[in-house]
């Protein structure tokens, strides 16, 4: 198994929340919720079904960050395990 971690992006939206993963966007990594944690839920789902279907075909994983390198960021992260 192996963990991918994403920037993840979570934005009000009139009377929602829309969550999208920009790394998987052109996959339709992307999503929406009635709370801020729904999208995020959602968006979990919708990436492990992304990374899966990537890792099924052979198709590359966008690119991660160097093995052994961390990054702080001020965005919400999200990380699957496929």
């Amino acid at each position: 198994m192996t963990t991918y971690t994403f920037k993840v992006v979570i934005e009000p939206d009139d009377d929602r929340w829309h969550a999208y993963c920009p790394a998987l966007a052109e996959y339709g990594g992307a999503t929406w919720g009635e709370t801020r944690e729904d999208a995020l839920a959602n968006l979990e789902a919708v990436v492990k079904m992304v990374v899966a279907s990537l890792v099924e075909h052979g198709e590359p994983i966008a690119p991660a960050a160097p093995k052994g390198s961390v990054e702080v960021l001020a965005e919400p992260l999200l990380a699957v395990t496929v």
